[in-house]
């Protein structure tokens, strides 16, 4: 568990190359029992694109090539577009509390102690209609290790906590800001906003969720280092 604010914590392991990567995860999986790696950074610095290259390069080593590894995203549990209206929030869509934290952290402990035989199902986020699906991604009984990434996983907040106690470890995914904002506006223009909507949006909305984020990065357990991020 990493240090909490105002706390003192041991030096963070930094992973510097995707094989760094996937051998901690091998060694976070063990040989027995279902464990959970959280990955989380700042929006745009490549977690969805660690977590999948992670899940698919320890299910293809895989002797039996069984998949054994399961993504399961935050991003399934953001509140849908009708509730974000009612509450006044849709404007700051990807918010912390844009998100049901809650339903998040119980599904993570519902995975951590999932009964034999049992297929766990969660929620997915559809990016082309930009909406959560509920039931979208099965989770099989002989997963041994859960890989979930988001931006809040280590936000100090009695909400977020819950989701972080779920947790075997929690990696910060580092990159530079610069690139983390090119990433974004070319992400947010992909999905169907201008040019100039998504830049506003990066700067109204993305950015100052990125700086809460990034103060979070002393309670990570591991850094993954830019580099580390995809396979050669």
């Amino acid at each position: 568990m990493p240090a909490r604010p105002g706390a003192v914590g041991p030096p963070h392991l930094v992973l510097p190359d995707f094989d760094a990567v996937v051998r901690r995860a091998r060694a976070v999986a063990g040989d027995a029992g279902r464990h959970v790696i959280g990955i989380t950074g700042s929006p745009g610095a490549g977690k969805t694109t660690l977590a999948l290259a992670l899940v698919g390069a320890l299910n293809a080593s895989a002797p039996d090539r069984r998949p054994w590894v399961t993504h399961v995203p935050m991003d399934g549990f953001h509140l849908a577009d009708v509730e974000l209206t009612r509450l006044g929030r849709l404007d700051r869509k990807g918010a912390p509390d844009t998100f049901d934290a809650e339903g998040y952290a119980a599904l993570l402990e519902r995975l951590r102690d999932a009964r034999d035989g049992e297929t766990v199902y969660a929620p997915a986020f559809d990016r082309d209609i930009e909406q959560p699906v509920a039931g979208a991604i099965p989770v099989p009984p002989d997963c041994r290790l859960v890989v979930t990434e988001g931006n809040y996983l280590l936000v100090d907040e009695p909400r977020w906590r819950r989701a972080r106690a779920a947790l075997d470890e929690a990696w910060f995914c580092d990159l530079d800001d610069e690139t983390r904002r090119r990433r974004l506006v070319e992400r947010h223009v992909e999905f169907g906003k201008t040019r100039a909507q998504a830049e506003a949006w990066v700067a109204g909305v993305d950015e100052p969720n990125a700086v809460a984020i990034a103060a979070t990065r002393a309670f990570a357990d591991v850094v993954v280092a830019a580099s580390a991020s995809e396979p050669r």
